[in-house]
């Protein structure tokens, strides 16, 4: 099949999956980019459209027959990059099983993230420092928006994330969790903090930092010792390091 106009009816309805809206109404998004459509079709999920240009084809014929060969200028009216990339799938959200949670070990809980980048580097860092799942507490950042995924660099589907909004749906999973909060006030300097497992480690975003309400859920916090002259670290930063220390 292919596809080189850009009124084309169905290059308009992808298009649309750049809002939240539409993607929310039809369950599908985009991934951009060879790395993201390569590892979504590692992972072993399946894709509704594929749109590729038409010089690159024969790099993705093991994607199957089903591609749509198409030109520079579909591509960069469905993409959401400043510079087009030469692969577009559509791809269908996934929903996670809550039954993982029954068994995990180390959890990532994000209060009020909003920024999209910010979160797909930190569900790459989660991924590879071996934390389990991950919860978006409160309002946050659609984590199938198109920034999100190209930051997350293919790792997208490779950790299970959760929406929750309440405390009565936190203790549901995590009563029995040592629960840390990580706090520039903290006297528990990071460096000689041991966790235990299973852990939820909570973080707030980078201009409000954790809610009263979390804070009192805490039964332990944490902060990262710095020098002085350095205010704070971007939330992604934060993440990494202390995801990294509950590797040891």
């Amino acid at each position: 099949m292919e596809i080189t106009s850009v009124s084309n009816e169905l290059v308009k309805e992808t298009a649309k999956l750049q809002q939240k809206k539409y993607r929310d109404e039809s369950g599908e998004f985009l991934l951009e980019g060879n790395k993201a459509v390569e590892e979504w079709y590692n992972n072993g999920f399946g894709f509704k459209h594929v749109f590729v240009l038409k010089e690159k084809v024969s790099k993705y014929s093991f994607l199957g027959k089903d591609l749509i060969l198409t030109t520079s200028a579909v591509l960069k009216k469905i993409s959401s990059t400043v510079t087009e990339p030469e692969i577009v799938a559509v791809g269908e959200k996934i929903k996670f099983d809550e039954k993982i949670l029954k068994s995990v070990k180390k959890v990532l809980l994000l209060e009020g993230i909003k920024d999209a980048g910010n979160l797909g580097t930190i569900l790459r860092s989660a991924t590879a420092f071996g934390i389990n799942a991950v919860v978006l507490y409160g309002d946050c950042i659609d984590i199938y928006n198109p920034k999100c995924i190209r930051s997350a660099v293919g790792n997208f589907g490779k950790i299970s994330i959760f929406e929750m909004n309440k405390i009565q749906e936190l203790d549901k999973y995590f009563c029995g969790f040592e629960r840390v909060a990580t706090l520039p006030r903290s006297k528990n300097l990071l460096r000689n903090f041991e966790f235990k497992t299973p852990a939820l480690i909570m973080f707030g975003s980078e201009a409000d930092g954790l809610s009263e309400e979390l804070i009192n859920y805490s039964t332990n916090s944490v902060k990262i010792e710095m020098a002085d002259s350095v205010e704070s670290l971007n939330l992604s930063v934060s993440c990494a390091v202390v995801m990294y220390e509950m590797m040891n």
